[in-house]
């Protein structure tokens, strides 16, 4: 047996919808192996579906995408090497055959449906196993998979931000949005941020490397962020809603305004006289493909990138995780060892 988060009773109060159980342990075929997790994070995905926010949620399934640990079993000969290495599991399962979108059909996501990384054991499909950069340990390394390929594919594949580019990344207080920033500063772009804490932006700047930021919480943000920056060629975004006519203004002629999230909901219009006439690109983007996964894990080993990791905890306290997620008040991943 083996101690898991799973959902327990979607019906519950809302602290008491995800339970630590003792489950069996995870049994393996050909091709796939047990992985001894070390640590894990959360993403806003666990809280989402927590909160019921989520489609096709099932009874005692085990949460979580993110996770380092070392291989244990295999269940083929020839996967033996994987043996005692420490690994990194991608999320993004059975992508399918077009690099340019996931498989309607068949794309999941590790920890739903799935059984996913919050359990001392995980069974998984070898061809989710990454060898974890050296440079990082456990706990560091677990934050890096679900935000880092969201990021990685927003910021090259879908952006195209190279050197010299000038690039906004709104709400730095997420995961995604601080990885995006991390890789565009790596890859030699001017970044700029919003947030509505003063803090976050301080810490933005003073640990991220950002060129600055701005509060989206004070009036006039819009122009104040112009005045101080001018346009971009690229705005990475995940809220949505009422801002997205005043980012797209921000954009230069031939910007992208690229977007992974809609927590703000759905922009009331569109000004697309501007989108038009500027030859602004709209992108939409989520999760990533193995390719990208691979790219972003060799990205981080040859710039050195240390995620950032707002507080490392034991398992048995994960639910405080949940409760600080629930806040919005990290600056970083949230993780939890075994």
């Amino acid at each position: 047996m083996m101690k898991a988060l799973r959902i327990h009773d979607m019906s519950a109060p809302l602290e008491e919808r995800l339970q630590i159980a003792d489950v069996p342990e995870p049994s393996i075929q050909a091709g796939e192996a047990i992985v001894r997790m070390e640590a894990a994070a959360l993403n806003h995905r666990d809280e989402w579906i927590r909160r019921g926010q989520y489609a096709k949620i099932t009874s005692g399934v085990i949460l979580g995408s993110d996770g380092c640990g070392v291989v244990e079993r295999v269940g083929s000969e020839e996967d033996k090497h994987w043996l005692g290495k420490q690994v990194v599991l991608n999320p993004s399962m059975h992508w399918g055959n077009n690099p340019r979108a996931q498989h309607p059909k068949h794309y999941t996501i590790l920890g739903l449906p799935a059984n996913g990384t919050f359990a001392e054991y995980v069974g998984i499909d070898v061809r989710q196993l990454f060898e974890k950069p050296p440079h990082l340990s456990a706990e560091q390394a677990a934050a890096l998979p679900l935000a880092g390929l969201t990021a990685y594919r927003a910021v090259f594949t879908q952006s195209g931000v190279q050197s010299g580019h000038k690039v906004l990344v709104t709400g730095i207080g997420g995961g995604v949005a601080q990885f995006a920033v991390q890789f565009a500063v790596a890859a030699g772009a001017t970044v700029w941020v919003t947030s509505g804490s003063e803090e976050k932006l301080v810490r933005a700047e003073r640990e991220l490397g950002v060129h600055g930021g701005v509060l989206y919480t004070r009036t006039g943000w819009e122009q104040e962020l112009l005045n101080r920056a001018g346009e971009f060629d690229v705005i990475i975004d995940s809220a949505g809603g009422a801002s997205v006519n005043a980012l797209l203004m921000a954009l230069a002629f031939g910007g992208v305004f690229t977007f992974f999230g809609a927590t703000n909901g759905r922009p009331p219009e569109l000004n697309w006289q501007a989108i038009f006439w500027r030859q602004l690109r709209i992108q939409g983007t989520t999760m990533g493909n193995d390719t990208e996964f691979a790219q972003m894990l060799h990205f981080v080993h040859e710039k050195k990138i240390v995620p950032v990791v707002d507080s490392v905890r034991s398992f048995t306290d994960i639910t405080s995780a949940f409760t600080t997620m629930s806040q919005a008040s990290q600056f970083g991943k949230l993780v939890v060892k075994f």
